[in-house]
Parts: C-alpha cells; structure tokens; sequence
C-alpha cells in the first residue's frame, strides 16, 4: 500500500522559522541607470574642462610648472578615473566588482589618493601666501618652506602607501578584510582632518594680513572667495571622515549603507567591503 500523501500546509505568518519578506530596493533601477548617467557625464565634462584648461595654459606660454597646473592635472586625472569607473557600469558592471589588485586600486583608492594631495597642495598655496605676506616684517621665514614642502609630500607618499598596502592585502590575501578597511579608513581620515585644520589655519592667517590680501587680488582672487571656497572643502572633508567611520562602526549590524545599489557616498568604504 502506498503511503498517505500529507498535504502541504501553507506557511503562516505566525511561524517564526520561516523569514519575513524583505524590502524592496529603496531606488528604481531606472533611477540607478539615470544617476549613472549623471555621474559618467558629469565626469566626463570635467575632465573636458580641465584639459581646455591646460591646453590653453600650453597655448599662451605661461608657466607650466605651477600651482596651477599640477592642480589642474590632479583634477584631470581624478575625473580621468572616475569616468572610466563609471562607464564599467552600462554594461559590465560585473568586471568592475572582480578588478584585478592593481586595476581595483587604481580605480577605486587612487582617486581618493588624489583628493589627498589636493588638498595638500592647497595647503602649500596658501602657506605660501602667509610666508610671503609676513616675510615682509619677518624674512626668516621664508627658511620653513622647504621644511614644510618636505613634510606634505612625507606625509602624500605615506598616505599612498597605506592605501597601495590595503588595496593590495585585501584582493590578494586571506587577511579580514574589515580590519583592514577599518585601518585605512582611519588613518586616511585622521590625515584628511588634519590637512582640513592646517587648511583652516592657512585661511585665518589669511584673513589677518592685509598684504595676503593684496597678493590674492593680485592673482584674480579675493580673501573672501579663499575663505568660501576653503570653509566648503574643510567641511566635505570633515563630513566624509565622520561618514567613513559611523559606516564602519555600524557594518556588522542589519543597517543600509547610504547608497544606491552599487555606488556608495563614501569611496573609502563600499568597494572593499562589498
């Protein structure tokens, strides 16, 4: 005799073995597809802009090695990189999350790389602007800029090596890759804070000499548009730093990171960890 077939009861609400339904994406996939749009061409006009930029420097023989200039290229590189990275998206977004170790670093971490040694490079222009206004009553000085040259690019090459070491231990060896990321993240944070303070120092010594003034202008610019623009990049700086670390310190709980689907806010945090 056969054995009596039992009929499948439905699963009830109320039995807890079973998982409840999850949500639904926050974001349409055709929002995520015009976002990345938005971004890859946004991405792509900068990096038009800024090569207009050098081209014309070029163009009209004026001094190539300057401020200016390496500013410019850093921008051009950055945006250079992050189109690249974007447009893996349209198609392939597959081979973008399985890079290799050194294309992964170079798409994902050098970019922040970059971010760092502007932000350094500001930090010399307008050390250099209160040197020259104070070298006027104070000519001694003028002998702490090498000093401090010496020091930011220690400190670039060390922000460079941390993040070439993590990139490379995370893809290539069987090291947790939270602690890691979690070391990275602080030490290009506390870095990030620390430039944004010597940035904000800069600014205010600026905005007490009237001779910084006078130079400024001299360069098409006032202390007013310095102090703006230098309050701007110290708070995305320090929002960024306090984002980075909240996120880490929340990722072995059931939270959302603040993203949409494949591109988080901070680049520091998602692509090592997803």
């Amino acid at each position: 005799m056969e054995a009596p077939v039992e009929e499948e009861k439905e699963p009830s609400l109320m039995d807890k073995s079973i998982p409840l339904p999850t949500l639904s994406p926050a974001v349409p996939p055709y929002v995520t597809l015009s976002l990345t749009v938005v971004y890859t061409v946004f991405y792509s006009l900068l990096f038009l802009f800024v090569y207009v930029q050098l081209w014309l420097v070029l163009r009209y023989r004026h001094k190539r090695l300057s401020y200016q200039t390496v500013f410019l290229f850093l921008c051009l590189l950055w945006s250079a990189l992050r189109t690249v990275l974007f447009s893996f998206y349209f198609r392939n977004f597959v081979t973008a999350n399985t890079l290799g170790p050194f294309p992964f670093w170079l798409l994902y971490c050098f970019p922040v790389c970059l971010q760092f040694f502007t932000l350094c490079l500001m930090n010399l222009y307008f050390a250099q602007v209160v040197f020259k206004a104070k070298s006027k009553y104070a000519p001694e000085l003028l002998r702490y800029r090498l000093p401090l040259y010496l020091l930011f690019l220690f400190i670039s090459l060390v922000f460079l090596v941390v993040n070439l070491v993590c990139a490379l231990l995370v893809r290539m060896s069987s090291a947790e890759a939270h602690t890691i990321v979690l070391v990275r993240v602080a030490i290009n944070d506390t870095l990030f804070v620390l430039c944004a303070i010597s940035l904000s120092l800069c600014l205010y010594k600026i905005a007490k000499l009237s001779l910084a003034n006078i130079y400024l202008e001299s360069k098409g610019t006032s202390v007013c548009q310095v102090t703006v623009i230098g309050a701007i990049v110290i708070l995305l700086y320090a929002s960024r730093a306090c984002y980075n670390l909240v996120v880490l310190g929340l990722s072995n709980k059931s939270i959302n990171s603040f993203d949409y689907d494949w591109y988080n806010v901070s680049d520091q945090v998602n692509p090592p960890m997803s």
